[in-house]
Formats: C-alpha cells, structure tokens, sequence
C-alpha cells in the first residue's frame, strides 16, 4: 500500500506454534520449513492457503496472532491483506463492464466528471484501463492519504493538485489514489457504496463469511491477528491502522480460508462452484500484461523470475518459466502475497503479521507443485537482504552532511506554530511543548529537532513508523518577514510540497471593533475610513481603491482578507486609545494618524 521505512525485526523467538501438517505429500516439510522461516526472519505468525483448480489443497497457521496470550494463528484468523484488494475492486468494474454499464476505454470522467489532474490532456483522455494498470502519470502520493482523517470524496478532490511525474501511459508508477477512484466509480454508477458492493457481488457468493472492510469490523471477530512491530529489541502490538476512505485501493481483511475461494474463482475463469462471479473475458485482460513495469530481467536473489508487467490489479512474470500472476499487500503490520498459475491451475496465499516472509513460503510451496528443483529460497532472500545492508551507503553521523553548525532559527520558535495547508496533503500542525516544536500531520505525531536556520528535522513518533529516517521541514519567511509557509519532501520526484501558513482567526466583539472606527489622514487630503457592517466586521475604504474587508489576527492586528500579505495595526496609548494605524504592505508600510 505504501511507501515508508520500517523497522527490521531484530527479537528472536524460540517457541513457534505450527499448524496440522499438510495431508498433500507434496507439501511435505511445510511444517518444518515454515517454522524455520519464522525464526530466521524474527516473525510473530503467518496463515497460508494453496489450491489447484477448484480443490483446496491446505489452509492452516503458524506462530501466533497474539503473543502476549499465546493464541495461534489458524485458517480462519482475520489479517489485513492491504493491496491484494485491489483485484477485488478490479473485479466489480469487469462485472460492470458486462452489463454495459461501464467502459474500460472511454475516457473516466464520463463517469466521474469530479475527478480532475492537474494536466488537462489527462483529464480529456485517461481511461478506467489506464487507472488500473498504473499509468496515469501520478507517483503514489501515498503521505496524502496515510493517516489522514480526510473522507473518500476529500481523497478524490485532492487528486488535482498533486503534481504528475510522466505523460499519460509514459510510464507505470505504483498510485492507491487511483483504485480509491475505481471505487467512487463503481459507487456513482450502481448508487450503492463499494462497500455494499464487495459483500453483495463477491463475499456473499464466495461465502468469504469471515472477511470484512473495516479495521472496526477486523477487531470485532473473535479470532482476528494483532499487527506486531519491533523496537529496542522487544516485539510489541500496535493500533490498526484505519483505512476505510481508501478501502477500495487496501481496506480488505481476510482469512486463508475466504481467500483459498477467491482464488479458486480466479483459476476457474471467474466461476465459482460452477456459477460466474466476474466475466471470464475481464479475468483474461486483468492477467494480460496492460503494461511494462520493468526490463523483466531476472535479478541476483530471483535468477528465474522473467518478465515485469501489470494487468488489471495484478503483477505479471515468468517464474521459473511459469505464467504467474500476483499482487502483494502490505499495510501497518501485516505483509500478504496473493498470486496463481493459470496455466497450471495452482493458487497460494500467505499473509503474516509481521516480518517479509511471504516470499520464502509462496516459493517453496510453488516449487513443490510445480515440480522445480530445489531451491533454498529462504536463504537466498535473507542473504539478498543482508548483502543489501552492507552495501548500503553509511549514513551520514548526526545528518552532518551539508549540515551548517551553531546556527539558529531566523525567528522565535512560537513564531513557527500555526496550521499549515495544502489542498492536496492537508494540514500539517506545529506548536511548542517544552520548549520545542512539535508537529501533527494528519495522525502523525512528530517531535521538530532543530537541523540549521529555519529548517528541521521531523521526528515521525508514529508507533508503525518510528525508526523511519526523518523529514526535512524547511520554513520559509514572507514578504513581510513573517515565517508564511513551510515546504516538505514528501514525494520523489515532484517539487517539495508547500503548505501556506494559515492565519489566526480572533474572535472580537462588536463593542471592541468600535474603537477602530473614524477617519485616518494618510497625508494631506487622503483619508482612509474604517466602520463596521453587519454584527461584527470591520471594513477599511480609501478613495480611489475597493472596499477592503478585515479580519483579526492579533491584537489590534488585521489582515486584508482578499489581499495576501496586506494587513493594518492599529497604535494605542496606554488607555487603549487609537492614534493612528499602519498599513503593512510588500512594498513598505504607511502611517496614517486618526483624526479626532
């Protein structure tokens, strides 16, 4: 689902919780290698379900889903799938495409005029087809909608202002907003909400009785697994993360049981126990290669893993001269991989809630299906991993590369707090606390330690994300000297995203505004006048100019609403009295005394 730096799994556990064997002697040692797997990859448990054509082979757990109580992972326990959804909203719109109430190749916005980009020819041309094979131009954006309290239709109209990294169909570039978008289509066109959607056409018919769309829902049942991360060398629970806005992109939550049938009705042409679910023409596009995503040459860890496309939600390559088709999931805590052989009718899902073991697992019980030669699947991963970490390049001691020492803020810290906007991230929050800066980006909590000048270095306090390098917030000043916005690297590739520091309302009475009230000279013969309209706002009129409304900001402070970076101050003796006012502008400030 998303783009953003973990922590590596750094306990070990000695005690593993397996599942009943696997009856299929061809799944001999399963037991034995997946426990293995666990420990080297310090994992908590994971749940594995393998089919071949319409039989389930195996579904069962490993280790556990709660350690603290012990309670082990079955084929029933909930665990969230994260993009491995996304085949499933895929599959809504082949069905709408039958009943002709859809087209793949029309351009989106006959269906969903709301959705807009900030290139027109794209608004003019992009296609459902381009939106599910990841070629809109759009990189992932995913810091827009992570954590964020925004609502499905406030994800869509941020859409517009994110700034594209290709051409339409340039290229593929991974985006969730765009299956969110799937989503809002299926909902506009039947008048039922994706999610009445998924439990009418698929979870029903499938009888997937134990899958959900909610971490609400997922807390709910009984046996459901908890999402683990690591720190200071100790394995520890954290909160769900919610996702319901982007549900139709990552929101599912299932079991190796439900899924065991959801592959079934993939490998069988879209029928399930003999009756259609989605239309075998949609499931034959969806598994043909929509668009390159790679050169497809094998790498060190996959010597045999051929070709790099994406179809309609799924990844496809040759796997040891095998067609597979496969799409991976990862949301906070939870990693799944979901995939199968259509020539060879063979299925397999795991999902573990904690720790990239998937892979090692998916390829020894594809090998053994398959027929392949033996391959230490597991080892060659982990020294892939471990060979990745040595080569690394060193991390620069204390972010001292291009670091300025013993230098300070331009500002007093307070001067920085305030809320920060950008229509298409949000809000970013900053306040002090203990003498220092701390920040809120959407359910992001985040410690500011000072870098240089006015840049600093965000600490993300996130539970799923601590350990994650951190971010530079670098404030800038405005024409008046002001520190006015605040720009963040949030996306590769694009300008760093700028939020515009946002004024601070006041809340005045009527009675105190009336002291502003009367005729200011600005020099001989021109005046400016300020009155009240209305309950309570002040307006400022100088002959020759509009009538300019004011808002207040601070004491005897006001910003020119329709003019940004012009503002009044209004000077007061020791009584309160006005004696004069002063406009602040970018090209100087003017004094004006009140008549009396």
């Amino acid at each position: 689902m998303r783009k953003i730096s973990f922590l590596s799994i750094v306990l070990f556990f000695s005690f593993t919780i397996a599942a009943q064997p696997p009856t299929d002697p061809r799944l001999k040692g399963l037991d034995t290698l997946v426990a293995k797997v666990l420990k080297d990859w310090h994992a908590a448990g994971v749940t594995i379900a393998v089919v071949e054509k319409g039989k389930v082979i195996y579904t069962g757990g490993f280790g556990y889903r709660d350690i603290d109580k012990k309670l082990p992972v079955t084929e029933n326990t909930e665990f969230a799938i994260g993009s491995c959804t996304k085949a499933f909203t895929a599959s809504i719109i082949g069905m709408l495409v039958k009943e002709g109430k859809l087209d793949l190749d029309k351009p989106v916005r006959t269906y969903l005029p709301e959705l807009k980009f900030q290139n027109e020819y794209t608004n003019d041309h992009v296609t459902l087809r381009d939106m599910m094979c990841h070629r809109t131009g759009l990189p992932r954006h995913d810091l827009s909608w992570y954590a964020s309290w925004a609502t499905r239709n406030e994800l869509l109209e941020r859409i517009q202002y994110m700034e594209p990294t290709a051409e339409l169909r340039e290229k593929w570039q991974y985006n969730n907003f765009m299956f969110m978008a799937c989503g809002v289509v299926i909902e506009k066109i039947t008048g039922k909400s994706w999610e009445e959607n998924m439990k009418e056409r698929i979870l029903k018919p499938l009888g997937m009785n134990n899958t959900n769309l909610s971490t609400t829902d997922m807390e709910k049942i009984a046996d459901h697994s908890l999402a683990f991360v690591t720190k200071d060398s100790s394995i520890k629970a954290i909160p769900y993360r919610n996702i319901d806005a982007m549900g139709p992109a990552g929101s599912v939550n299932s079991t190796a049981k439900d899924m065991a049938n959801w592959l079934i009705t993939w490998i069988n042409n879209g029928k399930f126990n003999d009756k259609e679910i989605f239309p075998s023409a949609f499931r034959n596009e969806a598994i043909t290669i929509q668009m390159a995503t790679g050169g497809g040459l094998p790498a060190a860890e996959n010597p045999d893993l051929h070709i790099s496309g994406y179809g309609l939600a799924w990844g496809i390559s040759s796997y040891r001269g095998h067609y597979r088709v496969e799409h991976g999931g990862g949301i906070d805590g939870f990693i799944t991989t979901t995939g199968f052989f259509p020539s060879d009718s063979i299925g397999i899902f795991v999902s573990s809630n904690q720790g990239n073991v998937d892979a090692s697992i998916r390829n020894f019980i594809a090998d053994r299906l398959l027929k392949l030669p033996y391959r230490n699947w597991n080892k060659l991963l982990l020294d892939a991993v471990n060979k990745s970490k040595e080569t690394a390049a060193p991390v620069q001691k204390n972010d001292s590369l291009g670091h300025r020492f013993n230098t300070h803020p331009s500002h007093d810290l307070k001067d920085y707090t305030g809320k920060y906007m950008n229509p298409g991230y949000g809000s970013i929050e900053i306040w002090l606390k203990d003498s220092g800066l701390v920040s809120k980006f959407n359910q992001i909590d985040i410690r500011l330690d000072h870098f240089h000048y006015d840049q600093f270095n965000a600490v993300l306090l996130d539970p799923s994300l601590e350990g994650s390098d951190p971010i530079r917030f670098s404030f800038q000043v405005d024409d008046r000297g002001d520190i006015g916005k605040l720009t963040v690297p949030f996306e590769d590739g694009v300008k760093d995203i700028e939020f515009i520091k946002q004024t601070n309302l006041m809340e005045i009475r009527k009675a105190d505004l009336e002291k502003y009230v009367g005729e200011y000279e600005l020099k001989p013969g021109a005046m400016a006048k300020f009155y009240i309209k209305g309950e309570k706002t002040l307006f400022a009129f100088i002959e020759g100019q509009p009538e300019y409304e004011l808002v207040p900001t601070d004491k005897n402070k006001f910003d020119l609403k329709m003019l940004k970076g012009y503002s009044v101050q209004f000077d007061a003796n020791e009584k309160g009295d006005i004696l004069s006012v002063s406009f602040i502008q970018p090209n100087g400030t003017f004094k004006a005394s009140k008549k009396k």
